[in-house]
């Protein structure tokens, strides 16, 4: 029987942003379950993420993981990369998939849009508000080689994100709790990080730091940008997830004999 698979999506968004993503791995057999992050449904009031802690979604990920008949496969992308790297410490897993995914604690960012981010979150404020979504932002870095009406329907879709959970990935090293460490070393799973070249929000230098920091596998799609579920392009990134999935299939059955 194929293994679950669990994607987590990123900073402002919903399940809704694997709708495309999801199909060819469900085609090929494999239960996919996209939750919301609390405070991120639809029917969330617009203050619920507010005080919510990157620990809080990473043990939510966990005891959802924890919970399926067998470890499944736990896909995330951008902040919910960050959060399935906190996840992958707290429950078993077959594999783990990062896609553009947020760096842990230590892993500092690389980019001028990285630094203007972070800066723009250090103001104390913001620890314990909720976060508009930036949507003129979200077009030009996250969205920006989506065709434009499935751009837009993803703009209409945002929600609000929690501000300490932001200020916890984006300015790791101004928290003493180390929050969104994951150690040193083999993250202890498979794993695989995929980036875009042309992304700017986390780009191939600090994809590839990340990669380096949890002792993971790293492939970088020419040409794409930061929405690798979505954007044009996507169908390749999911394919080589699945080609990657089932080297380690082979490579497990092969040492089994």
């Amino acid at each position: 029987m194929a293994a679950p698979i669990v994607m987590v999506h990123g900073a402002f968004c919903g399940g809704w942003a694997f709708e495309a993503f999801r199909a060819p791995f469900e085609a090929a057999g494999h239960m996919v379950i996209t939750p919301d992050l609390r405070g991120h449904a639809e029917d969330d009031r617009p203050g619920a993420v507010a005080g919510l802690s990157m620990t809080d979604y990473a043990k939510d990920i966990a005891a959802l993981c924890a919970g399926l008949p067998e470890p499944p496969i736990l896909i995330g992308h951008s902040l919910g990369g960050l959060v399935a790297q906190l996840a992958a410490k707290r429950a078993p897993l077959k594999a783990l998939i990062l896609l553009a995914p947020s760096p842990p604690w230590g892993v500092s960012g690389s980019s001028m849009e990285e630094a203007v981010t972070a800066f723009g979150l250090m103001m104390g404020a913001a620890f314990t508000q909720s976060i508009s979504p930036d949507r003129g932002l979200m077009r030009a870095y996250s969205l920006d080689r989506m065709p434009q009406a499935q751009r837009e329907a993803a703009v209409a879709q945002l929600r609000p994100e929690s501000g300490r959970a932001l200020w916890e990935a984006l300015n790791w090293w101004l928290d003493p709790f180390m929050t969104t460490s994951v150690g040193t070393g083999d993250i202890g799973v498979p794993c695989l990080v995929i980036v875009g070249q042309r992304d700017v929000v986390h780009p191939p230098m600090t994809a590839r730091q990340t990669a380096q920091r949890l002792g993971a596998d790293y492939l970088e799609m020419a040409g794409m940008s930061h929405w690798l579920l979505g954007e044009t392009g996507w169908q390749a990134v999911a394919t080589a997830a699945w080609d990657w999935l089932e080297e380690g299939d082979a490579r497990a059955t092969s040492g089994a004999a």
